[in-house]
């Protein structure tokens, strides 16, 4: 193969380079919320409908009443601890755990102005929290382990009552004993986990902590999630609510859950391609081919063979054709890959 013919392979390696680059640079800001927002939300409308139907049915679940257990004078020993308040209450859970992982993807997206990352990132969160709500709700009701403060909210006045079979029979007040038949496992924890997780491992994904660079640092970002949701666990334990059991099982079903709702929308945290939805990649290709097509089409003209001809070594559209005339071994190992 003559040396120019080499030259010109070179030059159209580097520019197929340069240009899947900036396919990319501007395939990344050419997606917004306006332009492409209710195109990705119709695509995924069924998911949005079995969300709902995932929130009701997390309602439902917290209206029923649980099983409750069989509880022995001789089992009060485990579940004499203090009734005392919730440190973390109910209602912030949803907080941390879902509204602050939504802003942080909406920080990403007024940098990145991608939707897909922000549409996947919003519904595989409210996945990842729902699904883990309906296990850890129907998990509740069907075991209906008391609580460690079970005898206190059974016998508020501290007298215990027994039946002739030595059942409790409780005289406190009756939502406060259906909240005492729900310790496994821990919803708080198990949300947290959920919430939290998904954002520990979109985090990751965003700052490229597995580029083995060794960036150390960067864990303690992908780290402080889990921390959190790990105090939030310990505070259910020091509050009574939970036995050390209910906080391990819930955190680790909240993550499990996490992991796989995050990777329906986005490769693993160490992929190359971890930064971003599938989605994204999808569509980039897509564009990517077309572009290519329209190139190849628009050089392939009897024109633009003319002008080739005229000159072996200018670069246009129509890969291989600008190349000399006696250089049809080297098309036949740029079509070939080689």
């Amino acid at each position: 193969m003559p040396w120019w013919d080499l030259r010109s392979l070179t030059r159209l390696k580097n520019f197929s380079g340069l240009f899947q680059n900036k396919m990319q640079e501007v395939q990344l800001g050419s997606h917004t919320v306006r332009s492409h927002g209710m195109t990705v939300a119709r695509t995924h409308m069924h998911d949005w409908v079995i969300l709902m139907l995932l929130g009701l049915i997390v309602v439902i679940l917290n209206v029923i009443h649980p099983f409750y257990r069989f509880v022995g004078k001789d089992m009060m020993t485990d579940l004499k601890y203090p009734l005392k308040s919730n440190t973390v209450p109910f209602w912030a859970v949803p907080m941390y755990a879902v509204a602050l992982p939504i802003a942080i993807f909406l920080v990403v997206y007024f940098r990145r102005r991608d939707v897909y990352d922000l549409h996947h990132a919003i519904l595989g969160l409210l996945f990842s929290v729902l699904i883990t709500g309906v296990i850890t709700d129907a998990i509740k009701d069907a075991v209906g382990r008391p609580r460690p403060d079970f005898f206190w909210r059974c016998f508020p006045d501290g007298k215990d009552v027994y039946d002739q079979l030595g059942n409790v029979v409780c005289h406190g007040k009756k939502s406060v004993i259906k909240e005492g038949h729900k310790s496994f496992p821990s919803g708080h924890t198990s949300w947290s986990f959920a919430g939290l997780g998904f954002l520990s491992l979109y985090l990751s994904g965003k700052i490229k902590v597995f580029d083995r660079k060794g960036h150390v640092a960067k864990l303690c970002i992908v780290f402080l999630p889990l921390l959190f949701a790990s105090l939030v666990g310990v505070s259910r334990i020091d509050d009574y609510w939970h036995h050390w059991e209910d906080v391990f099982a819930g955190g680790l079903l909240g993550f499990i859950v996490a992991t796989f709702c995050y990777l329906q929308f986005f490769p693993p945290p160490y992929h190359a391609q971890g930064w971003g939805p599938y989605a994204y990649f999808q569509v980039l290709e897509e564009s990517r081919s077309v572009t290519q097509a329209a190139t190849i089409v628009n050089g392939c003209n009897p024109e633009a063979r003319v002008e080739n001809q005229e000159d072996e070594t200018s670069i246009h559209g129509c890969m291989g054709l600008a190349l000399a005339h006696n250089s049809g071994s080297a098309l036949e190992e740029l079509e070939s890959g080689r």
